[in-house]
């Protein structure tokens, strides 16, 4: 499954569900409040900036917001909600394209650092992330955190959500840390509808290395954006990571 041949146009245009789910106030608000905070009056830059759930109200506070983005459609559905002017995006691979100018801020949301299926390829977000920064900048990631505790052994299949019109499943392949989130909807017609993502997880520990190869070093880590403790039994964090002032 390659990234452009999912996030294709019928994703797109089903990715945005304004006031629910990851786009309810609750989830989203806490989010732009703290990136706000952390941009610190500069620039930032999104990685990864799909239909601009969070970049736009981000803009909206008064934070310039850039944006690195690979499928099209996911740039298309953004431009319903915000122009060229107001977010503007480079169509690329988030590992290497390069937006212009330096940012104080550059941040990856929502798990999307997984979307980078190997290790070096992950490494290399990093050092890109690194490239836009000024001194003493910024690199944030929402992640998280892989869940192989409920794998029992033998078992390579776990049910993390069961809902009355959606069920998640994920598959695990713990040799080469990939997993495959199978998203099935469904109505009161007998059939349903499957989305698949594939993935490779990380572990907190790992992704601090990645951060060190990259020049940076971990300035805080919480359970959520609203600076909630992260602890052994958190199922993600955000993780912030800043370039020393002086490099």
């Amino acid at each position: 499954m390659e990234q452009e041949s999912i996030w294709d146009a019928d994703a797109a245009r089903r990715y945005d569900t304004p006031g629910t789910g990851m786009f309810a106030p609750e989830v989203l608000d806490p989010a732009v409040e703290r990136l706000a905070e952390l941009a610190d009056g500069g620039a930032a830059l999104e990685f990864a900036i799909g239909t601009g759930r969070v970049a736009v109200p981000l803009a909206e506070r008064g934070v310039p917001v850039t944006g690195i983005e690979l499928s099209r459609p996911m740039v298309e559905q953004l431009r319903t909600k915000a122009d060229e002017s107001a977010v503007p995006v480079v169509v690329g691979d988030m590992a290497t394209a390069t937006a212009p100018g330096t940012y104080s801020l550059v941040y990856l949301v929502f798990n999307t650092i997984s979307n980078l299926l190997t290790q070096d390829r992950q490494v290399e977000c990093f050092r890109n992330a690194a490239r836009h920064l000024t001194p003493g900048g910024r690199f944030v990631i929402e992640l998280w955190v892989p869940e192989l505790r409920r794998l029992p052994p033998g078992q390579t299949a776990m049910v993390c959500r069961s809902e009355p019109d959606y069920i998640l499943l994920d598959t695990y392949d713990v040799l080469r840390q990939q997993v495959v989130s199978h998203h099935f909807r469904f109505d009161e017609t007998p059939r349903a509808e499957l989305f698949r993502s594939p993935h490779r997880y990380i572990w907190p520990a790992e992704l601090d290395l990645m951060a060190q190869l990259a020049g940076f070093e971990l300035e805080a880590r919480h359970a959520d954006w609203s600076g909630a403790e992260f602890t052994a039994e958190s199922d993600s964090h955000v993780s912030v990571y800043r370039v020393p002032p002086e490099r």
